[in-house]
């Protein structure tokens, strides 16, 4: 990561109760941030970001969990290796971060690509894990964002620029001028954080991540076979993962399903108090 990417990633963390540290998992190189004591919770961030996007909860989460949020391979602070960013290779990865840090079973809570990693890895896990909390989740349905998103997404990617991450953003963030009133200074390292990382070497790794491990729909046979208790929360107003494909899946797999208003397909961010709320409640509810 350049000097100036880390200076920005410095600045978003600040004041954030999380420490970060480096460790290596199935040979990879590995940013991991770590707060709090209690039952262990695993955060699994979404596609072209970091765990920096857990800035927004991680204060309350770390009142009653020990929390640990790992940049995802290709990712944030960690290496990328092409031969790797498979399913097999990042469930491994997974693996080895839930043994080197969860002494009990653990909440794995997995956003967008992090749910589609967190839902694979249920499958065949069922010991490692007490819940699984599935947020805005790729994997459990047919990926058809609506034209906007996919549009300012698509030049996004090929083009990374302040510009046409705002126009991108304006279909991520329920209420984009909330947004950027709440980051108020912070602001500009947001943007800047995220437009290097669409910027990096290893950003082709992320997206080769997101083409074979996120777009992909899993098997409804192996969503069967999951055995954790299993909790989904969406923003009501996603427009790449429709609510539609939540209540699917809740229908079909009795998982319970928890609604957040005025939240586009990042919760935690756009309705932080809401988020943790629904989580909580999720939570005591599986007991």
């Amino acid at each position: 990561m350049t000097t100036t990417l880390a200076t920005h990633r410095a600045r978003l963390l600040d004041g954030v109760p999380l420490t970060e540290r480096r460790m290596t998992l199935s040979g990879l190189p590995t940013a991991v941030l770590e707060g709090g004591s209690g039952p262990p919770m695993v955060l699994l961030h979404g596609p072209g970001e970091s765990a920096v996007n857990w800035r927004w909860i991680a204060g309350d989460l770390v009142t009653t969990h020990r929390v640990v949020a790992p940049d995802l391979p290709a990712h944030g602070s960690t290496g990328s290796d092409p031969d790797r960013l498979d399913e097999e290779g990042v469930l491994e990865w997974l693996d080895a971060l839930v043994e080197r840090t969860c002494g009990e079973p653990a909440v794995l809570v997995g956003h967008v690509l992090g749910g589609a990693i967190a839902t694979r890895y249920a499958v065949g896990n069922p010991r490692r894990l007490r819940a699984l909390v599935l947020v805005d989740s790729l994997g459990l349905g047919r990926f058809r964002p609506g034209i906007g998103f996919a549009s300012t997404f698509a030049r996004f990617t090929a083009r990374p620029s302040e510009r046409g991450y705002e126009r991108f953003m304006n279909h991520c963030a329920h209420d984009l001028d909330a947004l950027r009133a709440d980051l108020g200074a912070d602001w500009p390292a947001f943007v800047s954080y995220n437009l290097g990382l669409a910027r990096s070497e290893t950003a082709s790794g992320a997206r080769k991540l997101f083409r074979r491990v996120g777009l992909p729909r899993i098997d409804p046979g192996d969503l069967d076979r999951i055995q954790v208790p299993t909790v989904l929360i969406w923003g009501r107003h996603d427009e790449a993962l429709k609510l539609k494909i939540a209540e699917a899946a809740s229908e079909r797999h009795g998982w319970p399903l928890h609604v957040v208003e005025d939240a586009a397909d990042d919760p935690p961010r756009d309705q932080p108090g809401a988020f943790v709320r629904a989580l909580r409640g999720a939570l005591d509810a599986t007991g």
